[in-house]
């Protein structure tokens, strides 16, 4: 019987030859079953797919519905809150406020309160006006000497050549527009980010845009780039929260001249990443580097962006900078459940602390030092919401980066297309036919309004929670839900410490174990 539709096929090639002359349609009738008789034959004697050699014909429909079963799920199957990495709701909440229409919903909550790890912030029965246009945060320490007020929403850093042209000119003029920052990732700064938008720009261990000849890094084309006044900031990535410890490859065959000029490196030939940054071996050294990029810079902030890995790591850097006095402007913790283009299934899956994990360790380590007033702490990490940054606001950060959020603004799709060059959208591909669907001006109003509504989304949570600003807002606000009959407030639930407890008594802290392991001489 698995034959039955093969021979069905040949006899209806054999039908419409017969037929020829009799008929008008018979001609399209070979063409079709002739065609179809083709497949078969090639299915019946190929050796690779045992599914096509048992089923020919028919068992091309596998690699059909395989195609279209993402497709089916996101738009038939799914409910409001199902689908990952962001589901229905997600995805419309950031298409709505970057059309700049009403994102309220009618009815009720499609989300379920009572599962164990449900959350909410405490409101306030003395609420507040909302003031959006107070949220900002300065940033750069006692040895900055030229700090930057940021937003407190900002653009991710998404480099040109993972993301298109268009959609690059089209964050920046948002940003421009909006009055926020753009993170180059470190794929550099491209002709494409000129567009008036403050930079912030991301250093990877390939050190592109001040790379030497042998890759490693240079003092002179960095002072050189980092004059730029549209560079606001400078931050050097460790590690990243999709693939946090794995180094990149990019073949030569990538390295167009547009992407040549903006990471410095030649035409058509394969560069690599390590997964380690050759300028600096040691917590010590690594603070070495960061007073010669601030002082490289003249001043400008310098901070450090990683994924969370061992707290004795982070507490070694911690460590370091007591030891040296000399300390990053800010700290960007980038969760787990970060995104990026393409990442090995286990990377994506297993390795590296989430945002909420990673924060707190982050937030602790700096307060119970007694540095959090140096150092600023940003996080990112799937945040899209004026819930889900206050909540990490409340927690430690300073400030919220988003990538995949401004991706929804510009006309993403969660196709999940990114690693094909195929993006339907023209957002994440370096094809010109697909960019051209890209409409940079419309785009960018979208990136601006995504912004602007989400920030106020912010101030209201904020207001309601009877704070003006969410630098006021405390752990103890936020609830966190432990059993069906039970929920306690994060104070409870993280063990939050209180500044300086690392210096007077670690050992009476949940970290002391790690804080006497970490070595500022050593890594590891």
């Amino acid at each position: 019987m698995r034959y039955l539709p093969f021979l069905s096929v040949l006899a209806g090639f054999g039908l419409s030859l017969a037929l020829v002359g009799a008929t008008p349609w018979a001609w399209a009738g070979v063409a079709l079953f002739g065609v179809a008789s083709l497949f078969g034959l090639a299915d019946y004697f190929q050796v690779q797919h045992a599914i096509r050699r048992n089923y020919p014909v028919t068992g091309r429909m596998r690699w059909f519905f395989y195609w279209l079963r993402p497709f089916l799920r996101q738009y038939i199957v799914e409910s409001e809150t199902e689908g990952r990495p962001f589901n229905h709701e997600q995805r419309t909440l950031v298409y709505r406020r970057a059309k700049d229409v009403s994102s309220v919903e009618p009815f009720g909550s499609h989300v379920d309160a009572g599962p164990e790890g449900y959350e909410w912030l405490s409101h306030s029965l003395a609420a507040k006006t909302p003031k959006p246009d107070s949220l900002r945060v300065q940033v750069g320490g006692r040895h900055c000497a030229k700090p930057h007020t940021a937003s407190i929403l900002n653009i991710s850093a998404m480099s040109f050549g993972s993301l298109g042209a268009k959609a690059i000119e089209a964050l920046n003029k948002g940003a421009a527009a909006g009055g926020f920052y753009h993170d180059t990732g470190e794929g550099a700064v491209s002709r494409h980010h000129r567009h008036g938008g403050d930079l912030v720009w991301e250093l990877g261990s390939g050190y592109f845009g001040c790379r030497a000849p042998d890759g490693s890094f240079d003092p002179q084309r960095f002072k050189d780039v980092a004059a730029d006044d549209q560079i606001k900031m400078i931050e050097v990535k460790l590690s990243q929260g999709a693939k946090p410890g794995h180094g990149g490859v990019l073949p030569g065959a990538k390295v167009s001249q547009e992407i040549a000029e903006a990471r410095g490196i030649p035409i058509g030939e394969t560069c690599i990443s390590p997964p380690y940054h050759p300028a600096f071996s040691t917590p010590l050294e690594m603070m070495a580097f960061v007073a010669q990029l601030r002082d490289l810079s003249n001043g400008k902030p310098i901070g450090l962006k990683l994924c969370m890995g061992p707290p004795r790591e982070f507490l070694a850097l911690v460590k370091a900078m007591l030891d040296t006095g000399i300390a990053p402007d800010f700290i960007v913790v980038d969760g787990a459940e970060g995104g990026t283009g393409a990442a090995p299934v286990e990377f994506q899956d297993h390795i590296g602390a989430p945002l909420r994990d990673g924060l707190i360790l982050a937030r602790n380590a700096l307060v119970g030092a007694g540095l959090k007033d140096d150092v600023a702490l940003a996080a990112s990490g799937k945040l899209i919401s004026g819930f889900g940054m206050a909540a990490s606001m409340a927690l430690g950060a300073d400030w919220v980066n988003s990538g995949r959020g401004f991706m929804f603004a510009l006309g993403c799709v969660q196709s999940l297309q990114c690693h094909t060059n195929h993006c339907p959208t023209g957002v994440a591909t370096q094809d010109i036919g697909r960019q051209r669907a890209l409409v940079v001006t419309d785009k960018a109003a979208r990136v601006r309004n995504f912004h602007h509504n989400t920030v106020h989304a912010l101030a209201e949570v904020c207001a309601a929670a009877g704070v003006e600003h969410p630098r006021d807002l405390t752990p103890d606000r936020l609830m966190i839900r432990m059993s069906p009959t039970e929920a306690k407030p994060a104070t409870d639930v993280y063990n939050i410490l209180d500044p300086g407890a690392l210096l007077s008594a670690p050992a009476r802290t949940p970290l002391g174990e790690a804080w006497a392991d970490a070595d500022p001489s050593r890594f590891g």
